[in-house]
């Protein structure tokens, strides 16, 4: 059975919903975008969350539970990106979307490989044994997107030291997320927080969320904490290579999810009672904020020499 053909207009509005639902955040600072960017924005977004749901069985990264087909959902999303890189209608809105923001803008397919294969860590159960391990997995769930993302703003494929800058970005965006989520992780299983750091803290084997042990884990929340800065930091740099309004969206992006880092390091042993999030003022808040930063983005991080202690992305 041939799959649907849906207009570029139909893929493009699947994605705006998208989006709207999955990540309030991110839907303000795609706004900031120009239509063109904007639109391939939202079509790579759509994208990624629709691997992520299936993947971990959510609906727009909400609920998500412990699936027993894991390998399969893999192998399911894993095929619908290879065909929608070849160029073919895949007949899944989100899948047509990555379709056609990768014809559009030449993205490498690696990229899109490099994201699948984080999910693929994820569906083998697999944990950080080192920091640099913690620094791969983020790699693939959050940093390739960066990459992705700035190809989608006009950021030439080759440009690699804007893309790594890119990829910045994204790596500490993930901290921040396990950091939050901890709590919701080991719900199902799961633990982003590296055996070496735990061991060092000496947690018991699993016990790194019960009560008598969160002034360590808080310990190591505000290391993963600093490291995140020193990523936003680096990617902060990159944004003179970058339009006004594709730097306003990404520097009111950065103030927002930097916001939530901060926040969980701030609130210490007790960073987990309550979900952290960015209220609707706040957010105007750092938009606002990003928009003077952008207007003087080449004044306030003159482009420098990436700093060589960072963790580095692969190049192939």
């Amino acid at each position: 059975m041939t799959p649907p053909t849906l207009s570029r207009a139909e893929i493009v509005a699947a994605a705006k919903k998208s989006i709207a639902i999955g990540s309030k955040s991110f839907a303000a600072a795609s706004l900031l975008f120009d239509k063109p960017t904007r639109e391939r924005a939202w079509l790579l977004y759509a994208w990624c969350r629709r691997c992520d749901d299936i993947a971990d069985g959510q609906d727009h990264g909400h609920g998500m539970t412990v699936v027993d087909d894991a390998p399969a959902r893999l192998v399911a999303l894993s095929a619908m990106t290879e065909q929608a890189l070849a160029g073919q209608v895949v007949g899944e809105p989100a899948f047509d979307a990555l379709r056609i923001v990768a014809a559009e803008t030449g993205m490498p397919k690696r990229f899109a490989r490099d994201l699948v294969e984080g999910f693929a860590l994820d569906a083998r159960e697999w944990r950080p044994r080192s920091e640099n391990d913690l620094y791969k997995y983020c790699y693939h769930v959050a940093g390739v997107v960066g990459c992705m993302m700035a190809i989608a703003m006009g950021v030439d494929p080759d440009d690699e030291d804007t893309l790594d800058r890119a990829c910045d970005l994204g790596m500490a965006f993930q901290l921040a997320n396990i950091m939050r989520d901890i709590e919701e992780d080991d719900r199902v299983g799961r633990c982003y927080v590296p055996e070496e750091w735990l061991v060092e803290m000496d947690f018991p084997p699993g016990q790194h969320m019960k009560p008598p042990f969160r002034s360590r884990l808080a310990v190591l929340t505000k290391r993963m904490a600093e490291r995140a800065a020193a990523f936003e930091a680096s990617a902060r740099e990159g944004t003179p290579a970058l339009s006004f309004r594709s730097a306003w969206a990404v520097l009111s992006a950065a103030g927002i999810y930097g916001a939530i880092g901060r926040a969980v390091a701030t609130r210490g042993e007790h960073a987990w009672d309550h979900r952290v999030t960015t209220s609707g003022a706040q957010k105007l808040g750092f938009i606002a904020k990003a928009a003077r930063e952008a207007a003087r983005r080449e004044t306030l991080y003159p482009r420098a020499p990436r700093d060589a202690r960072l963790w580095t992305r692969p190049r192939d």
